[in-house]
């Protein structure tokens, strides 16, 4: 894709400053708005714009942009320059989880704090008809105060479900999606709810429960189940199993999820 340079200008509207991260299909960079008068952080994809961006595109971005949630890094604007998408998302001062995953696993508190937060945003959008596809440790990032707030929802299916559709391409990361997706069945929003099974499940043991090259990474669910600690308490316990089952019709919604890990952690607080 054409180099945006710091100092250059994005759609005579963003001033684009340095790297934020780099991703296999995309990289994030700080920049300016300049008719807000806002920082911002800027998702350029190295793909080119899948056919159809039309009509039902620009209909995805206004359902996405609309959404309002403590628990979602906000999506401001998308738009394609030079036959390139990008992403135009709200700037959270902060680490990804998984940069705080690499220095070791989670206190079991945090670990169910954090599940309920990022449940509770992801009923929020599955209430709306977004499923997000990806949901996974650099997904989720933690601002200043260490609120966790899940980045990227439905950019997928904004900007990439049509080239993936049409190239074959199996839809999120092989380490955290569902099995309906590996088998490619239809993506619902089950698959988010088992991928954040994974997530806290990485959360509380420090590792990644399917390592390894992509393809063995995704095949290893269809074949084993997740290895799940059996001294969990405070809701996990009760849900975690759940979330990672092999049928999506055996997990709970993530409603449910929010709901059982608070209901937990509310108990333990009580008998402590």
């Amino acid at each position: 894709m054409r180099k945006h340079r710091i100092g250059s200008v994005l759609a005579n509207r963003y001033e684009v400053g340095p790297v934020l991260g780099l991703g296999g299909s995309a990289e994030v960079r700080r920049a300016w708005d300049r008719h807000v008068g806002r920082p911002v952080a800027i998702k350029l994809f190295t793909g080119p714009a899948a056919p159809g961006m039309g009509c039902a595109h620009e209909r995805e971005t206004g359902a996405l942009t609309g959404l309002d949630h403590p628990g979602l890094v906000a999506l401001h604007d998308t738009g394609v320059v030079a036959g390139r998408p990008y992403a135009v998302m709200e700037l959270v001062e902060g680490p990804s989880l998984d940069d705080v995953l690499r220095r070791g696993p989670m206190r079991v508190p945090e670990v169910i704090q954090l599940g309920a937060s990022i449940a509770d945003a992801i009923a929020y959008v599955h209430c709306r008809g977004v499923v997000h596809r990806d949901v996974k440790p650099g997904n989720i990032l933690l601002g200043a105060d260490g609120a966790p707030r899940l980045s990227d929802f439905g950019l997928a299916r904004v900007v990439d479900a049509a080239r993936v559709t049409t190239t074959g391409v199996i839809e999120g990361t092989p380490a955290y999606i569902a099995p309906e997706q590996v088998r490619g069945e239809a993506v619902g929003p089950a698959a988010d709810v088992y991928a954040l099974g994974l997530v806290l499940l990485e959360a509380l043991t420090g590792r990644r429960e399917y390592d390894g090259p992509p393809i063995e990474a995704a095949l290893a669910r269809l074949f084993r189940d997740p290895k799940v600690p059996g001294d969990l308490c405070g809701g996990l316990a009760e849900v975690l199993p759940r979330m990672v089952m092999r049928d999506p019709d055996a997990r709970p919604s993530a409603s449910e999820v929010a709901d059982a890990l608070r209901m937990g952690s509310a108990a333990a607080a009580a008998a402590a």
